[in-house]
């Protein structure tokens, strides 16, 4: 069986072993070198991924023979632009781009991160300023603390507490003189009694019957150390209303009476105190409470104590 000339070759006839025959070498077939073995065929072989349809076919690169470099890449070298590309700013009306540099990269070329030298000065130096503050602010502390209690200062700190005022309970109370019911001179009906409990004076004793005009108590105060103001304390029970008394010293009445009410709101026939601001002498002075026209005097008394003034 031999081959024979059907007319024209058309694609879909040609033999790519054509060359292998006689009758095909005597229609002029020729080994393949690039397209079949028949002059003027069709050739169809593409790489992978080389056709590309509805779009302009770009020309294929040179090859090479395996293990030398193309050509192409061998003129232009690594790095240089492809002939097949060019970039948008090369062509006309493309935009001007320019080249930055990456911040923390140095000149020789080595590309990295942050700059991780610099960052680390900057927390030693914020850690090194934190120290530095923290140490003035203890040492101003302790120079304040130093001045507070040290010989320099003569400023008081919060910290400090000034001494207590004077009152009928302090040492001071109890140098000045004091005197129970029983020494004081009773006139006008008065007289002692220890029906209340409660008293202070020596075997719970009290004064009773100052209710009634022309009744007095008086106390003659001796060892007053020096001449100014001072208080007077009376100790006192309300068996009902509120009471008051007039103060007279060295013979000088005093102007306003001495209140006696019950300031607590206390139950009847407790005790409680009020006091009167008089002006002594020194050494030996008299003291009176007497109920005069005018007063409500009815009251039961206790013991009388002389004071400083603590406004003075």
């Amino acid at each position: 069986m031999t081959s024979g000339n059907n007319g024209a070759s058309t694609p879909e006839d040609d033999d790519p072993f054509g060359y292998l025959y006689a009758d095909g070498q005597a229609n002029g077939a020729q080994p393949p070198s690039g397209g079949y073995g028949y002059p003027n065929s069709v050739n169809r072989v593409r790489a992978v991924g080389q056709r590309q349809y509805g779009q302009q076919q770009a020309p294929t690169a040179p090859t090479a023979p395996y293990g030398q470099v193309p050509q192409q890449q061998a003129q232009g070298g690594y790095g240089q632009p492809s002939a097949h590309y060019a970039a948008p700013e090369t062509l006309p009306g493309g935009a001007a781009t320019t080249q930055q540099s990456m911040p923390g990269r140095s000149g020789g070329g080595r590309s990295g991160g942050p700059n991780t030298k610099g960052l680390l000065i900057g927390a030693i130096a914020v850690v090194a300023a934190v120290v530095i503050g923290i140490g003035v602010a203890m040492a101003n502390g302790g120079d304040k603390k130093e001045d507070a209690g040290g010989k320099s200062s003569t400023t008081p700190s919060t910290s400090q507490s000034s001494e207590p005022s004077p009152s009928a309970s302090s040492s001071e109370a109890a140098e000045l003189p004091k005197a129970d019911a029983k020494t004081m001179r009773l006139e006008g009906g008065t007289t002692l009694a220890s029906d209340v409990k409660g008293a202070k004076s020596d075997g719970g004793v009290y004064v009773q019957g100052f209710n009634q005009v022309g009744a007095s108590v008086t106390w003659t105060v001796n060892g007053i150390k020096k001449a100014g103001t001072y208080r007077v304390y009376v100790r006192y029970s309300l068996p009902a209303e509120d009471a008051n008394g007039t103060m007279t010293v060295n013979g000088k009445a005093a102007s306003r009476p001495l209140n006696m009410k019950n300031f607590g709101g206390l139950p009847a026939n407790e005790w409680q105190e009020t006091w009167a601001q008089v002006s002594l002498t020194k050494g030996t002075n008299t003291i009176q409470l007497s109920c005069q026209q005018g007063n409500q005097c009815n009251a039961l008394l206790d013991q009388f104590t002389v004071t400083e003034n603590v406004d003075h």
